[in-house]
């Protein structure tokens, strides 16, 4: 068999792979710099594994086929195995990545053969050809191959496999489960990068560079240390917001516990060499003392090496990988055709817009990493090290249509959209931070998500927040000082008792300010100390009680924006001045009780203002499906302000 590839870093893989497998026993692996076709033993089988560049490459000076490699030109082969096929048809599409590297990197890339690459007149004898890739999309939706032509084995498959299998010895239980955790950055951090298609976030410009070397800066620096800080749980407006949402907040990746324990070593995708640099430099700055415990290796530019050459730097720096911690940095290199068994994380922090690109990257940390006798007693025990892996995206838009398209495109047996992408995230769970909460996507969610830019579950669970309501002291004692705020509240559903419960909280909380003021002076007695568990839980409780119902109000508020169809007025005026019985119908609360909630800070009206913009966002698709907007050209109207039609656009539309 001959194996040729546009990626000769492959190689370790492939010979490790042929000489561990029970299926080629006894069989020999030719390659450049191993096993020569003139030691080989021709009474055995043998792989002879070797690139376009080499095997079709011309010799320079005369023109003709390379001397040395005359006899793959002169054996008839039983087969000839073309690996990583698509990248000759993708090359095309992966221009941005070369033009991030230097220009050795990208001839290196580029290769010889790939052009005049046909099966039908190419110089080498076979009885059939096995094409392989593992990201096929343009392969298959080119139709250059018929559906009796295709074998399938995805991600899906193994996964499937894995947890199918009948009894111990599972061949397929080393294959990492894969968990896609997409974030919506604050605003204040992503402001200055919402350009690009489908005006999202645009992590190009957000992570730009300038600079060589040591010299390296982001163009954005401050706004990417807000982003080191909100990654290792540390950016003050998200940790405020954490502690309203209590057991509900998101798991960052460098602060999450369960995360903590698994990253030791991560991938870091970024635009340019200059930003690799950057990173580094500003990782190694006082501030961020958290990451000095990790090694960064650069793997981007010359001095990285070309192909291959890059991966000896990781590999040092990781050592015993069981007791180091890494942050590898690269803007083209190891992304394709590599194994580094200890990465557990990688971080898409550039602009990919094809698939091929996208899962080649995020399946290198999928490989399977486990230890033979890891504690040295036991030299037949195969450790699993690594159970799961993880992909970081920080524009959730864009890795949902690539989960779209990823399972769509691949999975050519189904037909329905939906049951295809369930399919995938049965075995790869996507969760999504909408800048409020995480929860995880069903296929629905990824499908509307993907073609919209939300999901109804996140619009919904976005009115479900705690940060939508304030129920701190300042605002409980504002409303019980006011007897026409209370009586307001009672008349709903649900508040019948509110009065006593809300004296109750801001009695104990100043009973319990007492005692822990008491515990700074002297030590708490353990009657004491369990009288100040009981009560803080009783406190705790009670205000957890009046949130929830607070909550379940501004749940009712998206059925009444549903019922009403002045959306160039902020909802406010909609509640006050125009549909004011409507109102009362859909929420139990007349608009004077309205205004003084509102008015007594009860609602948090920035927050309010997102949730509706979301919700008009959405809203927008089925206003304009028959291609009539009754709407066009008038202001679009949040919770308190309105925004003209130019302003809204700007703000979520391409231009």
């Amino acid at each position: 068999m001959l194996v040729l590839t546009f990626k000769p870093a492959v190689q370790n893989a492939w010979e490790e792979d042929l000489k561990s497998h029970v299926d080629f026993k006894g069989w020999q692996f030719i390659s450049p710099g191993g096993l020569t076709y003139e030691a080989a033993n021709n009474k055995r089988p043998f792989v002879c594994f070797g690139s376009f560049q080499d095997y079709l490459g011309k010799n320079k000076s005369t023109g003709g086929i390379k001397t040395k490699n005359e006899w793959v030109h002169t054996t008839n082969w039983d087969c000839v195995v073309l690996d990583e096929y698509h990248y000759g048809a993708w090359r095309e599409n992966a221009k941005e990545l070369f033009e991030a590297e230097d220009k050795k990197e990208a001839e290196f890339a580029d290769g010889e053969g790939r052009d005049y690459f046909d099966e039908d007149i190419m110089p080498i004898t076979t009885n059939a050809y096995l094409y392989l890739s593992g990201t096929p999309f343009r392969a298959i939706a080119s139709g250059e191959f018929i559906e009796e032509q295709i074998y399938n084995w995805t991600y899906s498959d193994e996964q499937r496999a894995k947890e199918q299998w009948q009894g111990d010895d599972n061949p397929y239980a080393p294959l990492p489960r894969m968990v896609l955790l997409t974030y919506q950055l604050p605003d204040s951090i992503r402001e200055i990068a919402m350009q690009g298609e489908y005006n999202e976030f645009d992590l190009n410009v957000f992570f730009s560079a300038k600079g060589e070397g040591k010299n390296a800066t982001f163009t954005y620096q401050d706004e990417v240390q807000k982003w080191l800080d909100l990654i290792r749980g540390a950016f003050l407006e998200t940790t405020i917001d954490n502690l309203k949402s209590g057991a509900k907040k998101p798991p960052m990746p460098f602060s999450d516990t369960r995360l903590l324990n698994i990253l030791s070593h991560t991938f870091w995708f970024l635009p340019s060499v200059a930003s690799c640099y950057a990173m580094k430099n500003l990782l190694k700055q006082n501030q961020n003392r958290f990451y000095h415990d990790y090694k960064i290796v650069v793997a981007a530019g010359n001095n990285a090496g070309i192909g291959v050459a890059a991966l000896p730097p990781v590999q040092k720096a990781m050592d015993d990988p069981l007791k180091t911690k890494t942050i590898t940095l690269s803007c083209m290199k190891l992304t394709t055709g590599v194994t580094i068994k200890p990465w557990t994380g990688i971080f898409m922090l550039r602009n990919l817009s094809s698939p091929e690109t996208y899962f080649q990257a995020a399946f290198r940390v999928q490989n399977p990493w486990t230890m033979q006798n890891s504690d040295s007693t036991s030299p037949n025990t195969e450790e699993i090290i690594k159970r799961e892996c993880y992909v970081f995206d920080f524009a959730p838009d864009r890795a949902l249509r690539q989960i779209d398209d990823y399972s769509c495109q691949l999975n050519i047996d189904e037909t329905n959209s939906e049951k295809k992408v369930a399919e995938f995230i049965k075995f790869l769970p996507v969760l999504a931070y909408d800048g409020s909460s995480m929860k995880m996507l069903n296929a629905a969610d990824i499908l509307d998500m993907a073609r919209s830019g939300t999901t109804a579950t996140l619009l919904a669970r976005r009115w479900e927040s705690a940060l939508l309501v304030n129920v701190d002291n300042q605002t409980l004692q504002r409303l019980i000082n006011n007897k026409d705020a209370m009586k307001a509240l009672m008349s709903i559903e649900g508040f019948r008792s509110l009065n006593q419960e809300i004296e109750t909280i801001i009695n104990k909380s100043e009973v319990l300010k007492k005692i822990k003021k008491d515990a700074n002076d002297r030590e708490l007695t353990k009657k004491e100390k369990r009288e100040l568990s009981k009560e803080e839980k009783e406190y705790k409780s009670l205000r957890k009680q009046i949130q929830e119902k607070l909550i379940k109000f501004a749940t009712r508020i998206p059925v009444f924006m549903y019922l009403t169809d002045y959306r160039e007025r902020s909802l406010k005026d909609v509640i006050t001045q125009l549909e004011p019985g409507l109102f009362k119908k859909v929420t139990g609360l007349s608009v004077k009780d309205f205004e003084l909630l509102v008015s007594l800070g009860v609602f948090n009206s920035s927050r309010m203002n997102d949730a509706v913009f979301k919700f008009k966002r959405y809203e927008d698709a089925s206003l304009v499906y028959t291609g009539i907007n009754k709407h066009e050209g008038e202001d679009i109207g949040l919770f308190d302000t309105v925004l003209s039609s130019g302003d809204y656009r700007a703000t979520f539309e391409n231009m």
